[in-house]
This record gives structure tokens, sequence and C-alpha cells, in this order.
């Protein structure tokens, strides 16, 4: 038994001593639940809310009245576009969806209608969020009914303007403008009745009011439609999903190669390349080059597999290669960051591993961007896993330009150079 508690003590020792194997078995954690604590307690600030564009094609009162109560709602970031810049924004992934109002919403509320007066163009990466826009937009406007019309009083001042109003019987003949004064009239007596037994019914069961609710929910029709083409946009849930695939590949072949580095610094290996008659230089571009051609290989491997076995199309296959290039490059330079970040094998793989994982979940592999606060939403232009995505998406069925490309691949490049010249600045000091 002394021998067990021996080993024990040793292997407790030297954890204490490495303290970087400290932060990530100890600290780290708490700063992840401190981080997410602070989110989902409310304490993170507003969230930051689906972006929308709105299209006004009705321009009616009652149309840009439903575009303020839009606007009002935190889950939603509202701007006014016309509708082919909406189209275009939705397509290269800025925009979650767009909404038009078509001609006629404002007579109708979009109620009672064979043909859909709300028309929802939605990314098809995000489709997992087209109910709950939906949701909302049946919420918003039946919010602007009930404001406008949710009270006897209201429904009187209306039925008192169009008595009055002139307008209504231009042209008609006079024995049908008097027919129709007499219909409003008789409605304007019918409203003072249920005006007066409203207080009566007011204890009716409140299940026959959510009968009613949903009644009302189903009139409001909308058309939803994914912003695709014959040529754009994802054919099957695959196209969606395999560029995530590939980032996640690329993550755990980052760490590996991290700890490996490492593993032969502990072992001597490293000391024994640096004194054969090469170069830092040599070394660095050799351990580079192969990670950088498993990362391509991995990459690839995944892609032709969804190719072949699940119909994942290379819409442009040169942006798709430069995008798996760019992504490679750029997790090599972590990778190369990550190895001095430590010095046993332990601390590294927890560093590397602790950081790739926020990577991925501020940059959309976890947590949806859309119910992410504005400051986290800010910092998820930092991570390379969502350039990443974006850019293989933009080879697999977004169809990107280069001009459209060069943002994402930018961010990649100007990432992985950064960790890369850090990482080799600090192990050329550590090295002597």
């Amino acid at each position: 038994m002394g021998k067990i508690f021996t080993i024990a003590a040793k292997d407790l020792r030297i954890l204490l001593r490495d303290k970087g194997s400290i932060f990530w078995v100890l600290m780290f954690p708490l700063m992840i639940a401190l981080f997410f604590g602070s989110i989902f307690s409310g304490g993170g600030g507003q969230t930051s809310g689906m972006n929308i564009a709105v299209v006004d094609n009705d321009n009616s009162d009652y149309s840009k009245a439903y575009i303020e109560e839009l606007s009002g709602l935190s889950a939603l970031k509202v701007r006014s576009l016309p509708r082919d810049s909406a189209l275009q924004l939705v397509r290269q992934g800025k925009l979650s969806a767009y909404v038009v109002m078509r001609e006629g919403f404002g007579q109708n509320y979009g109620l009672f209608t064979d043909t859909a007066m709300i028309e929802v163009g939605i990314d098809p990466a995000r489709q997992m969020t087209a109910g709950y826009l939906v949701g909302l937009l049946t919420r918003a406007n039946f919010t602007l009914l009930h404001k406008r019309y949710g009270t006897i009083d209201a429904w009187q001042t209306e039925l008192d303007s169009m008595m009055v109003d002139s307008s209504l019987w231009s042209g008609a003949p006079p024995e049908i403008e008097k027919l129709g004064r007499s219909v409003i009239s008789n409605l304007r007596s019918i409203s003072e009745e249920i005006e007066s037994s409203t207080q009566a019914d007011s204890s009716s069961d409140s299940s026959s009011d959510s009968t009613a609710a949903q009644k009302q929910f189903e009139l409001f029709s909308m058309e939803m439609t994914a912003v695709t083409n014959d040529d754009i946009g994802p054919r099957s849930a695959f196209e969606v999903t395999f560029p995530s695939a590939v980032l996640w590949a690329l993550i755990g072949l980052a760490a590996m190669f991290a700890v490996s580095i490492v593993k032969e610094r502990t072992a001597g290996t490293f000391m024994r390349l640096r004194l054969a008659p090469i170069t830092r230089a040599h070394i660095l571009a050799g351990k580079g080059l192969g990670s950088f051609t498993a990362c391509l290989a991995i990459c690839f491997a995944l892609l032709i597999i969804g190719n072949l076995i699940f119909g994942v199309r290379f819409a442009n296959p040169l942006i798709l290669l430069i995008a798996v290039v760019s992504a490679g490059l750029c997790f090599v330079g972590m990778a190369m960051l990550f190895s001095v970040m430590g010095k046993t094998e332990e601390s590294v793989g927890g560093a590397a591993w602790g950081i790739l994982m926020v990577a991925a979940m501020t940059g959309g592999g976890m947590i949806p961007v859309m119910f992410m606060p504005d400051w986290l939403l800010t910092i998820s232009n930092f991570s390379p896993v969502k350039w990443g995505i974006l850019a293989i998406e933009g080879g697999i069925w977004r169809n990107f330009t280069l001009s459209e490309m060069i943002l994402p691949v930018g961010m990649l490049l100007l990432i992985g150079s950064v960790c890369f010249i850090i990482g080799v600045t600090i192990l050329a000091r550590s090295d002597g």
C-alpha cells in the first residue's frame, strides 16, 4: 500500500511543478464556468439577435408600422434593403434571412389570402432558425393588430371612420352606398352589444383562448424559400455539415501536432536535430510541411468521401482549394503557437484543446451565432473556425467569387501567420 501512495504522491508533485498543467486543470475550467455563466445568466448583455433584412414592396402605413414592430423585438436586428441586396447578403452568410412584404399586405394584413403576403428567404445553413423566425414574424403581426384593433373602442373608431370616408363609396351606385352604410351601422351596434357582454364572457375557460390563438396563428401565411438557384444552395444537409467536419479535423490535427512537437523536445529529439548540420529554419519548415500535408490529406479525404457517398458537390473547385489551403495554413500556425505554451505533453495538450474549444464555441461551432451577446459576436470574428467554415461553404455551395473570398481567406492567413511568428519566436528564445 505504501508503494501505491508513493507513486500517487510522485504524480501529484509532478502535476504541481508544471504550472501549465495547473492552469489548464484548475483555472481554465473556472474561466469557462464564468464565461458561459455570464452569457446564460443574462450578465453577458443583450443577445445580438438574428440579422435580417426587410423589403417593403407594399409601402403602406401598415407595412411601415410592421417594420417598426419587428425592429422593436430584441431577438431581431432589422435592416431595410432592396430585395437584390438582401438576397446577396443572405447568400454570402452575412444575414440570416430576408423578409419581403408584398404589395397588398397593408390591405389584408396577410390574413385570409390564397397568396402569401410575406416572403421569407432563409440562409440554408440556418434552417434550424426558420421556425423561430416564423414565430417572431407572426407574433409581430398579431401584436400590431392587437394594438390597432384589439379593443372594442378601436373597432368602433375604425367603423366611424369608414362611415365618414367618402372614398369608400366612390363610383358606387346610391343603393350600394346606402346598403354599405347600413351594414357599418349595424356592425357599430353589434360592437356596442359585445362591449356590454365582455365582462360576462371574461370568466370563460382559458383553453378556448388557446384554441383561438392557434387558429389565428395559422391564418397568417408565409412563403418560405431557401436562398438558392440552380447553382447556389445546399442540396442536402451533408453539404452544410461537411464544412464543419473539415474544421473539426483541423482542430484535432493542430492539437496533435502541437503535442508531437513538445514530445520531441522533452525526449531530446529536437535537440539532436539542432545538433545536426541543419538550421532551425530547416527543422521548422520540415515540421510545418509535414503538418500542412496531413491537413490537406485529411481535408480532401473528408471532402471526397462526402462527394462520393453523400453527394456533396464542389460548386467551385478552385475556391474550395483556396479555402482548404488557407484553413490548413492557419491551423499549422496555431499548432506552432500551442507547442510552446507548456513544457509537458499534458500542459500543451490542455492548452491546445482548451483554446480550440473556445474557438469552436465562439465561431458558431457549438453556440448558434444568433444567441450570442454583442460582445461575443465581435469576438467571433477572431475565431478561425468561423472563417474556415464560411470559406469552405463558399467552395461547396455558396459559390463565392474570388472577391468574396478575400475576407475569410485573409482572416485565416492573418491568424495563422501571427500564431506561427509568435510560436517560432518563443521557440527560438527557449532554444537559446
